[in-house]
């Protein structure tokens, strides 16, 4: 890794963690708004996709770049594994362990960067990240680093935005989320330019089967994808090589 390119890592995590921190008061309202709260029903079937590890009692399941802690919560419910947030985002935190308080639930939040986590290698029995792999300044590097805490054989699931694969829905979409979603985005926030951003971010992000191949080259076996709601999201699984 050259010097330019870690400058620019540094750079590029610096405005995305000052951009998450302007918005975080308004981040949840608007992102069940402008999914018609189709976000909730996603994570649901995230905590779907690791029921095995979220029955077992002695396992441990860290939720990276948790924002405001919606996934964490999710996956918390009716769990007996011990969930872990971490977010480099101390705004964001704030309100998940006030969301977390208020529903009597406990989940431990650590303030970290996902590109360079707290955490021993092979100490976690799933690893989750939810709508922040594309914030990240190197996506594999950030795959190898999330392949490092898992245990082997032990599941990740990566929750993103992704490309519909259907011509016309894919058309209607990227207008909706080009024109109108930054529009309505920067009214409520305050903030257009943190709802620019996620389209542009998302348009630079790769689509489902050259993620797939990304995270088999991150040393993940057994890489599946299910496509969401027409393609706009997909839940990437897959296991560490033992």
């Amino acid at each position: 890794m050259s010097l330019e390119r870690t400058a620019n890592e540094i750079a590029h995590a610096k405005a995305v963690r000052a951009m998450f921190s302007g918005i975080a008061r308004k981040y949840d309202l608007l992102n069940h708004i402008l999914s018609v709260n189709i976000d909730k029903r996603w994570r649901r079937l995230v905590r779907e996709k690791l029921a095995n590890i979220l029955g077992n009692d002695n396992a441990i399941v860290l939720d990276v770049a948790c924002g405001t802690g919606d996934l964490s919560i999710e996956l918390q419910k009716n769990s007996k594994a011990k969930i872990i947030g971490t977010d480099f985002c101390r705004p964001m935190l704030s309100i998940a362990l006030d969301k977390t308080e208020k529903l009597q639930l406990s989940i431990p939040y650590i303030e970290a960067d996902a590109m360079q986590l707290s955490f021993a290698d092979e100490s976690c029995d799933g690893v989750t990240i939810a709508f922040g792999l594309r914030n990240l300044a190197n996506f594999q590097d950030g795959l190898i680093e999330l392949q490092r805490v898992l245990k082997k054989g032990g599941q990740i699931a990566v929750l993103e935005f992704s490309t519909p694969p259907i011509p016309g829905f894919r058309t209607l979409f990227n207008f909706y989320f080009t024109q109108i979603l930054p529009r309505i985005g920067g009214v409520v926030s305050g903030s257009r330019s943190a709802y620019e951003y996620l389209p542009d971010s998302v348009s630079k992000f790769p689509d489902q089967k050259h993620l797939a191949d990304m995270m088999r080259q991150a040393g993940f076996r057994d890489v599946e994808f299910k496509n969401l709601t027409g393609g706009i999201a997909a839940i990437h699984t897959g296991f560490k090589k033992f």
